[in-house]
């Protein structure tokens, strides 16, 4: 995967590589973003402080992102699963995520469950859940 293609991203460089690796033959792309339909759809089914319920659109999502190095670095990507529905065009992936808070240094590990659709070898929606309290905990919520 380029890493000098959005390098405003580059904090999410393992989640990138677990979710390519999970999709792996399904999209067409060199970088997560690129595999991403144009006018896509992704909800978010955890509520967090400051990040939408959902974004349309490939650019929405890829400027979403451009901050999240100014939280959190994420190191690695582990513990992924694929089960994939070929009638549907639909992928589920479990995985795990691990880093560091950068304000405090704390460790960050989440896990996530992304639901994926997939037409014509694009993602055109994604559903996502993840271990909001995990996430909370490690940013300093009370």
């Amino acid at each position: 995967m380029p890493k000098d293609k959005y390098p405003h991203h580059e904090a999410l460089n393992p989640f990138f590589a677990v979710v390519m690796e999970g999709l792996h033959g399904l999209v067409d792309g060199d970088h997560y973003f690129d595999t991403i339909a144009d006018d896509a759809e992704f909800e978010f089914l955890y509520r967090f402080p400051g990040w939408p319920e959902k974004i349309h659109g490939r650019e929405n999502l890829i400027a979403a992102y451009s901050g999240y190095g100014d939280n959190i670095k994420v190191h690695k990507g582990d513990n992924l699963a694929v089960h994939h529905d070929r009638e549907q065009g639909v992928v589920v992936l479990e995985y795990q995520v691990h880093g560091t808070i950068l304000r405090t240094g704390a460790a960050y590990d989440n896990r996530f469950v992304s639901i994926v659709t997939i037409r014509d070898r694009k993602i055109v929606r994604w559903r996502d859940y993840m271990d909001s309290l995990a996430a909370w905990q490690a940013l300093g919520g009370n």
